[in-house]
């Protein structure tokens, strides 16, 4: 990434901490009966109504209570950063001698983007069976939903939330149906198609007003529908040239508005869809004023962002036991040790998946 890009590299990689710190965190806590609940793939107003609630007490646990009711939305950030590496790589990437750019059919493209995730999704896969089987509560697989999910088209299947185990992996399939639509419908072709797919995906969301907590709503937000907007986001942000982009000045001033635009906004269902826009603004202002010394833990906790994506269900399966009996903070702080050792032991092994 040149240096007129809206992010470098580290800010990439830090914001790629952010998103994974908020998603491994809110995949365990708000597995936990007194934490809030998240407005996902649906929107429950009971739980607006008792992330309130905790805002109004300012308890010692409000910051678990904003981790799990917040913290899915590492997921929509992390959207916004494919499509703004797919353009970086692909449009803004150097040239041949003649000034072209190298081409990939859309086979291609998508074998290789299949090939990326492919030993990621089975390593995770194979490794969280085991554990599975072994720990009480063990999930029921049936052929169908293992070939599915090994295939990345378990999202499109009916009630995805009751058969997709564990409940992270669903992101693979959300990628391969964004990569093909970034290279059938968007890849080097005008903005206003982008707009227009925007559009079309908060039209079809909204559609689900009557019905803010049915089936419906749920299955367009495992699918690429409900992810269109934060990756759309990324590839605007990614060929908006350089004197267009925000000056440093102003980052603090879309920081504040950003972050109470998101409280505000998820209140009701109509403007919670539009909250993962605020969130990605919330996310790069907040990296673009970090100094450079807070920014390298971030850094290299977004080094192994793939690896704890990958890894984070398995240790969540083997120690929230420990926070379910009434010691969260002991269950928390060894299930966030352990995690981040295996992810180190796990982007190892998924090196060498993807070499051999």
């Amino acid at each position: 990434m040149n240096n007129t890009a809206l992010l470098s590299r580290t800010e990439c990689s830090a914001l790629r901490g952010i998103a994974i710190l908020g998603i491994f965190m809110h995949n365990y806590l708000h597995w936990l009966g007194p934490m809030v609940k998240e407005n996902e793939y649906q929107f429950h107003q009971h739980n607006i109504d008792q992330l309130m609630q905790s805002l109004q007490s300012m308890n010692a646990d409000l910051p678990l209570q904003l981790f799990s009711f917040f913290g899915h939305y590492g997921v929509p950030v992390f959207l916004f950063l494919s499509g703004y590496g797919l353009v970086m790589k692909y449009e803004n990437g150097p040239a041949n001698a003649c000034g072209q750019h190298q081409e990939e059919g859309v086979c291609t493209f998508m074998r290789k983007h299949f090939m990326k995730l492919f030993p990621m999704m089975l390593l995770g896969f194979t490794v969280f069976a085991m554990v599975d089987w072994i720990t009480p509560m063990r999930h029921h697989w049936t052929w169908s939903d293992i070939l599915a999910q090994l295939t990345m088209t378990i999202n499109l299947l009916p009630h995805p939330d009751k058969i997709i185990w564990p409940g992270p992996y669903w992101f693979f399939g959300l990628m391969m149906q964004l990569y093909l639509l970034y290279r059938v419908a968007i890849y080097r072709r005008s903005d206003k198609i982008l707009w227009a797919l925007i559009i079309a995906s908060w039209a079809i969301q909204a559609l689900c007003y009557g019905d803010p907590e049915g089936e419906a709503i749920n299955r367009i937000r495992y699918n690429c529908i409900g992810g269109v907007l934060p990756f759309g986001m990324g590839i605007m942000a990614a060929r908006t040239p350089c004197h267009s982009l925000p000056r440093q000045a102003h980052y603090a001033g879309l920081l504040i508005i950003s972050a109470a635009s998101t409280i505000v906004l998820s209140l009701n269902f109509s403007t919670w869809l539009w909250v993962p826009a605020f969130i990605i603004i919330l996310s790069v202002s907040f990296i673009k004023l970090l100094p450079a010394v807070c920014i390298r833990p971030l850094d290299w906790l977004g080094a192994l962002s793939a690896a704890i994506f990958v890894c984070h269900p398995i240790t969540r399966k083997i120690f929230i036991p420990i926070s379910r009996s009434g010691d969260i903070m002991d269950g928390l702080v060894i299930y966030t040790v352990t995690t981040l050792m295996l992810a180190m032991l796990f982007r190892l092994a998924i090196g060498k998946l993807r070499q051999s």
